[in-house]
């Protein structure tokens, strides 16, 4: 059973996000790094980027093999709108008209023209997040969503991952993912970190996701085995006697997150209740819209 029930619609205005780009770095786009971050919040079942692709030839490979649609708009010269741009609107509303299941809606895009959106889609009850460039972003469109992301912050966050060096390829590979998880629901605001928590992220992110694979007949015995190099800390927690994360341990080298994550509901804490939604509007950073814990701990 998932952490929770959000269904996110994915839409992209990418020649606003390319030509951001250019005053920037950072000269090309990895659309991996945004639905990473969006799988922590939910299952995107929309994946649509709107461009005159004929410019964007380099781009259509990542694109294709990540599932999204490519909705070619050639440029017109005596259009006074991009019709990119008028296209996704009208694509947008709907879909939030025709698919009620659809909670949250990823726009990629700093054009303040998309704000009139923002408001329609949020005066129907969906979550907006908008993710661009930030010298490109415009603050109306900004302050109008939900929560917003800096592209910039996403290659930052990758940049400095955690580094786990001296263990074999697939212990390797698989710390690597329980600590991004980890990462994730801290993000999230997630005071108790549940194995059970962590193991839904991780499949989240990574749908294959099985412990057998790695060699571990529990999820417990992966994160005892994390424990026992120094990656994570972990406690029991008294009244379920399931594993709750405590936080990183030394040798994760972050310094900032040794510190314990404190349990809610008392001393020893307790499985949470479910949360009600909630409309938190969090403003230049990417948070997990509110959900639901796990119904099972894991064992």
């Amino acid at each position: 059973m998932p952490l929770d029930d959000h269904k996110i619609a994915l839409f992209i205005d990418f020649e606003n996000i390319a030509l951001g780009l250019r005053d920037t770095q950072y000269k090309t786009f990895d659309i991996q790094l945004v639905l990473a971050r969006l799988l922590e919040k939910g299952k995107v079942v929309v994946r649509r980027a709107y461009a005159d692709w004929e410019h964007y030839q380099s781009y259509k490979r990542a694109f294709h093999e990540a599932a999204i649609e490519l909705i070619d708009i050639p440029l017109k010269k005596y259009s006074g709108k991009n019709s990119a741009d008028i296209r996704m609107v009208v694509d947008a509303l709907d879909l939030c008209y025709a698919k009620g299941h659809v909670t949250t809606f990823a726009l990629g895009t700093g054009d303040s023209d998309f704000s009139p959106l923002v408001s329609k889609l949020r005066e129907n009850d969906k979550y907006v997040v908008g993710f661009g460039v930030k010298n490109s972003s415009s603050e109306l469109l900004i302050s109008n969503c939900d929560e917003f992301v800096y592209y910039e912050d996403l290659v930052r966050a990758q940049q400095a991952s955690v580094p786990i060096e001296g263990l074999p390829k697939k212990k390797k590979e698989c710390f690597t993912l329980l600590v991004d998880a980890i990462k994730a629901l801290m993000r999230d605001g997630k005071e108790v970190l549940w194995g059970s928590m962590i193991k839904q992220t991780m499949q989240r992110k990574r749908p294959e996701f099985n412990e057998e694979y790695f060699g571990y007949s529990t999820f417990s015995k992966l994160l005892e085995d994390a424990e026992a190099h120094h990656i994570i800390k972990l406690r029991r927690d008294q009244r379920s006697g399931t594993y709750v994360v405590a936080g990183f341990d030394i040798g994760s080298g972050e310094p900032g997150d040794k510190a314990e994550a404190p349990l809610q509901h008392g001393e020893e804490g307790s499985e949470p209740a479910p949360e009600k939604s909630s409309r938190r509007r969090r403003k230049r950073k990417v948070a997990a819209s509110p959900s639901s814990p796990p119904a099972d701990p894991q064992p």
